[in-house]
C-alpha cells in the first residue's frame, strides 16, 4: 500500500499570530518585517496580498503598493511560542511528524488513516483540529510522498485540502507553471524558458529530459523524477522525545542575581509541573541566559538520578546563576 503523506502549510503565520494578539487587524492589509523602508518583508496577511504584497519585498516597495500597509515588527518568541502549540495539537494525532520550518512540517498519517471510514474526514479533522486550539488556519496536501504534499498544499490558500494522486499529475500538476514548482529557482527558470520549457509537464516530459542534464547538470535529474511523481516518502523524526524546555522573555531586563533567582524558581516550578503532566523525567538540566546584546550563556548540570521533582539538586542551578554574572 501507498503511504499516506500530509504537508501541512500554516496560512500568513506571522501576520496571522498578530490578528490572534490583536483582532482588530483582520479588517487592515498587514505584514510583518522590518518597520525600516530599507528592510523586508517577512510575511503578509491576505488582505496585503491583494495589493500584491508578498513575502521578501522591499518595505519602500509594498508601501508603494499599499499606502495603508500596517507594518509590524516581528515578535519571534511569540512566533515560537505559537509553533509550539501548532505542533502539540499535531502530536495527539501522531508522533510521525517532520518539522520543514516553523510554520509547516510532513505528517506520514498511513497507519492512522485506516480508521476512518471516509479518509479525508482524519485530514478535516487535523485541520479544524489546529484552528480550534491555535486560531490558526492551514492548507493540507494529501498526497503518496513529500514532494507530491509540498505541491498539493499550495494549490489551494487559504484553508484548502488538496489530494494530489500520481493518476493525476497531468490535470493538477503538470499544466503549472515550471516557477511554481518547488526546488526550481528564479535562475533556473529563466534557462529553462529559454530552452521552452514554461510548465512543469514540459520539465517532465522523456524528450526534454537530456537536454534539462546538459543545461542544468545531472543533479538535475531528481528534480525530473519529482516532476514525475517519483520521490521519497520517508519522513526523518524521532518517537523518543529528548528534551523538554522552559523559556521566557521579559518585557524589562533583569539587572540583579535576586531578580534572576526568583524569576528561575516560577520557571523551574513551570518546567517541573510540564514534565509530570507528561509523564517524562530528565537528567541533564540547563540553564541559558540572554543578555541585552543577545549573546546566550549556557550552564548545564547532571542531576544525580534521572527526576522531574524539585530535588535539592535542581537548586544548585541558584550557584549556576552566580558563575554567569
Amino acid at each position: 500500500m501507498a503511504r499516506v503523506i500530509l504537508h501541512i502549510d500554516l496560512n500568513a503565520f506571522f501576520a496571522s499570530c498578530e490578528e490572534i494578539k490583536n483582532p482588530d487587524l483582520k479588517e487592515f492589509p498587514v505584514a510583518v518585517g522590518s518597520t525600516s523602508k530599507r528592510g523586508v518583508i517577512s510575511t503578509a496577511n491576505y488582505e496585503a496580498r491583494k495589493y500584491g504584497v508578498h513575502s521578501a519585498m522591499p518595505v519602500y516597495e509594498a508601501l508603494r503598493l499599499c499606502p495603508d500597509l500596517v507594518l509590524i515588527q516581528g515578535d519571534y518568541g511569540y512566533y515560537r511560542s505559537m509553533s509550539a502549540q501548532f505542533f502539540a495539537c499535531l502530536k495527539t494525532f501522531t508522533h510521525q511528524i517532520e518539522p520543514a520550518s516553523i510554520d509547516e512540517c510532513y505528517m506520514d498519517v498511513t497507519d492512522i488513516i485506516k480508521r476512518y471510514k471516509r479518509p479525508l474526514d482524519l485530514v478535516f479533522e487535523i485541520q479544524n483540529g489546529v484552528y480550534e486550539k491555535c486560531h490558526l488556519n492551514c492548507s493540507i496536501g494529501v498526497a503518496p510522498n513529500r514532494f507530491l504534499a509540498k505541491m498539493a498544499s499550495d494549490m489551494r490558500k487559504p484553508k484548502g485540502i488538496t489530494v494530489l494522486r500520481k493518476s493525476e499529475l497531468s490535470t493538477k500538476l503538470w499544466p503549472l507553471k515550471i516557477n511554481e514548482m518547488h526546488g526550481i529557482g528564479k535562475k533556473s527558470v529563466l534557462v529553462l524558458n529559454e530552452m521552452g520549457i514554461y510548465t512543469i509537464g514540459d520539465f517532465a516530459d522523456e524528450k526534454n529530459e537530456q537536454k534539462i542534464l546538459r543545461k542544468l547538470g545531472k543533479s538535475s535529474y531528481s528534480l525530473i523524477q519529482k516532476a514525475r511523481g517519483n520521490s521519497s516518502a520517508a519522513l526523518c523524526y524521532s518517537t523518543t522525545q529528548k528534551s523538554i524546555s522552559i523559556s521566557r522573555t521579559y518585557t524589562n531586563d533583569l539587572y540583579s542575581i535576586d531578580e534572576v533567582s526568583s524569576n528561575l524558581q516560577i520557571i523551574i516550578n513551570e518546567l517541573t509541573h510540564k514534565m509530570q503532566r507528561e509523564n517524562q523525567k530528565g537528567r541533564l538540566v540547563t540553564l541559558t541566559l540572554r543578555d541585552t546584546a543577545f549573546h546566550n550563556v549556557c550552564h548545564s548540570m547532571n542531576l544525580s538520578t534521572y527526576s522531574n521533582t524539585l530535588s535539592n539538586d535542581l537548586w544548585g542551578l541558584y550557584a549556576a546563576i552566580r558563575s554567569l554574572f
